[in-house]
């Protein structure tokens, strides 16, 4: 039996990077939403008589420099991280994909602008641009999600653009406008549905990148702001600490290290199950 008869399921079971995938960020997931309504420990709340106290002596992880909940933070943490990721990557998702099926339908002096603004885009990455926003507005985490967001636009219009240029070049594309379809029409009825699989993918690497992005802006201060916790910022505490108490830095690392393992993973997963070309090349 060739691979693309296979069910849908049934590849989905074989494919253990996604079974891995699907664990590790759904329990990341589980754990924001679990933060919303129960953390171990208020998590703002300072004991600085409780401060530096080791795992298992007081909470499950210790606490920090302040006597915080280190284990409270890295659940409310996760929220933040997770929002982030969310709304950076959707925003990078309905722009970027909204301007690369327009260049792939017009073509001509339209797709030409809108791969210059790209290209031009690209030249600000994430934090360059979180500094510009933080400059002009100040720092916080809206600034940080706009700022993630607009890095991602380019990604995905280009990505959008080569996936629709290969499908408005079918056949069944040329039927479509023999038979009086206009470009909008073809765009929703037959192009964006044979590129949602890429868009998917994409968003879980890109929503992984964003996780780094969001983390690495928290870390020099430009994120997620106190009293909020955050991982990026839950590392950048723990870097005079060191020395006296190095699970401070271990806990966060390791809790953005699994996401993106899992987001990676995931992607990955997709990929293999959503293209089964890929998965028969590595049968």
């Amino acid at each position: 039996m060739s691979e693309t008869a296979i069910p849908f399921r049934t590849r989905l079971r074989r494919h253990a990077s996604l079974a891995a995938g699907l664990v590790i960020t759904g329990m990341f997931i589980a754990i924001a939403v679990l933060s919303r309504f129960w953390t171990p420990a208020p998590p703002t709340k300072l004991n600085i008589a409780g401060k530096l106290q080791a795992p298992l002596v007081s909470g499950l992880a210790g606490t920090d420099a302040f006597g915080r909940d280190v284990a409270s933070l890295l659940l409310v943490g996760a929220r933040a991280s997770i929002m982030v990721g969310v709304i950076a990557v959707g925003i990078g998702l309905v722009v970027g994909t909204a301007l690369g099926l327009l260049a792939a339908a017009r073509r001509g002096w339209v797709e030409e602008a809108i791969m210059r603004l790209t290209d031009f885009s690209l030249a600000f990455p994430a934090i360059l641009s979180a500094i510009m926003l933080t400059a002009v507005f100040g720092a916080g985490i809206v600034n940080a999600i706009i700022a993630i967001g607009i890095y991602n636009i380019p990604t995905f219009a280009r990505i959008t653009r080569g996936s629709a240029n290969a499908i408005w070049s079918r056949e069944y594309i040329a039927a479509a406008q023999a038979c009086g379809k206009g470009a909008f029409s073809i765009t929703v009825q037959h192009v964006l549905p044979n590129i949602a699989a890429v868009l998917i993918v994409q968003s879980t690497i890109r929503f992984a990148i964003a996780i780094l992005a969001e983390a690495a802006l928290s870390y020099l201060g430009l994120g997620t702001q106190p009293p909020q916790p955050s991982w990026g910022r839950m590392l950048s505490e723990a870097q005079t600490l060191m020395f006296q108490q190095p699970l401070l830095a271990v806990w966060p690392g390791m809790a953005i290290a699994l996401a993106v393992l899992g987001l990676n993973l995931l992607g990955d997963g997709l990929r293999d199950v959503l293209d089964p070309r890929l998965s028969a090349r590595r049968a």
